[in-house]
């Protein structure tokens, strides 16, 4: 799924809002560290406190579950992460939304399924084996999906299938469909 579909945990505050990064001070210079990882809401250092936990994903989705953090039962003075705090509802829930991404997809048939398995396969022991002979093959493939990908985007170009089409069938966001089609439009 690529960067357009990479999931993490993550938080609400109090008050019902997601709170953007947190940055850390490290002292003089021109770069200020940051993070929206679910552990950095721990309320110490003027940080913000997490109320709740949720599944996120790069492309936007949020999950609807809640779960709600017992901080009568969390530590003050620890960082966050060395906790004992529950993630397994909201990696489910990004899960989930992943199994919808990926049913929404166009299937590939299974014997190009299987060959494609195969071919990964073999480029994995040639590259350990015989990697001047991976890469010849490499080499070979990447002819292959530039025309293959140059016919293929054409032809959706022709027909003029919706952009939001596109990124369905790939299970990626518009944007990156988008990216991926004038990468073989316009090499």
């Amino acid at each position: 799924m690529g960067a357009a579909h990479e999931g993490s945990v993550g938080v609400l505050l109090g008050d019902g809002t997601e709170p953007g990064p947190v940055y850390f001070d490290v002292g003089s210079g021109s770069y200020v560290p940051s993070s929206t990882e679910w552990h950095v809401y721990d309320g110490r250092f003027g940080r913000p406190r997490a109320a709740v936990l949720r599944g996120r994903c790069s492309c936007g989705w949020r999950g609807m579950a809640e779960y709600p953090l017992d901080w009568t039962a969390l530590p003050m003075d620890k960082p966050l992460y060395e906790a004992d705090v529950d993630l397994s509802g909201p990696i489910s829930d990004y899960g989930a939304h992943l199994s919808v991404i990926r049913d929404a997809a166009v299937q590939l048939p299974a014997d190009l399924t299987a060959l494609l398995t195969e071919v990964v396969g073999r480029l994995g022991g040639l590259a350990a084996e015989e990697p001047l002979v991976a890469l010849k093959a490499l080499a070979d493939l990447r002819y292959v999906i530039a025309q293959t990908g140059q016919d293929a985007a054409g032809e959706l170009a022709a027909q003029d299938v919706p952009i939001g089409e596109v990124a369905t069938a790939l299970g990626t966001s518009e944007a990156a469909a988008r990216t991926y089609l004038n990468s073989y439009l316009h090499p």
